[in-house]
């Protein structure tokens, strides 16, 4: 793997076809084998709204930009009053020449 840089901002979390609410997230881009770009990171916002989501297969973030990512929750367990998790991301990534390294 090599890294590609950050990428950091707003969006709305999307648990199936319904809006949770704001996240912040920083993202850190991989290029894997074959030349699939992947990341992972940490996304933050109010604990009550996290603990809706953590864990689920179906959550998407979609930042300001419109890029809708596909997030999976890489921790086990999220603590009651915590408001950030680790995710690891996929989906609508920038191509690795647009990363800011």
């Amino acid at each position: 793997m090599r890294y590609l840089g950050e990428l950091h901002g707003a969006g709305n979390l999307i648990l199936g076809e319904q809006k949770i609410g704001p996240a912040d997230y920083e993202i850190d881009g991989y290029i894997a084998k074959f030349g699939e770009v992947t990341g992972c990171g940490e996304i933050r916002m109010p604990a009550e709204a996290l603990r809706k989501v953590f864990g689920r297969t179906d959550v998407r973030l979609q930042t300001e930009d419109g890029r809708l990512l596909v997030i999976r929750f890489s921790e086990k367990r999220l603590y009651e009053a915590s408001d950030s998790a680790h995710v690891d991301v996929s989906g609508d990534l920038p191509l690795a020449s647009e990363w800011r390294h």
